[in-house]
């Protein structure tokens, strides 16, 4: 029971990242905390977006809200978010250099054929 509680846990986890404003405001919150309006401000993006994905990532214990007046700052709830961003970057760019040596053995002539009528 423990192993399908914790894939149960880990399909939540991921789905609650998978959204790229999600991601992003995860990658702000790894830089260092911040309200609403400063993730606004960064992401560029309306009030009501940025809010509405906070509210998953709360949902999910991502990341956390602390009121500091009539602001709320948030955090992420567990450093090890940043490690798994790195992680991620690092699988992007292990795919992407893969599929730029495939894109080059299209474009690179075969030897072996030799273009000659």
């Amino acid at each position: 029971m423990k192993n399908l509680e914790m894939q149960q846990f880990k399909s939540d986890f991921f789905k609650a990242l998978a959204h790229p404003l999600r991601i992003r405001i995860l990658e702000l919150l790894a830089e260092s905390d911040k309200n609403v309006n400063e993730i606004q401000t960064l992401v560029g993006s309306e009030g009501s977006a940025v809010s509405q994905q906070l509210t998953v990532l709360r949902a999910k214990n991502i990341v956390t809200g602390t009121k500091e007046g009539n602001r709320v700052i948030y955090s992420l709830r567990d450093p090890m978010i940043i490690e798994l961003l790195a992680v991620a970057k690092q699988i992007f760019n292990n795919h992407l250099v893969d599929t730029i040596t495939m894109l080059d053995k299209f474009k690179t002539p075969d030897p072996q054929t030799n273009d000659k009528e």
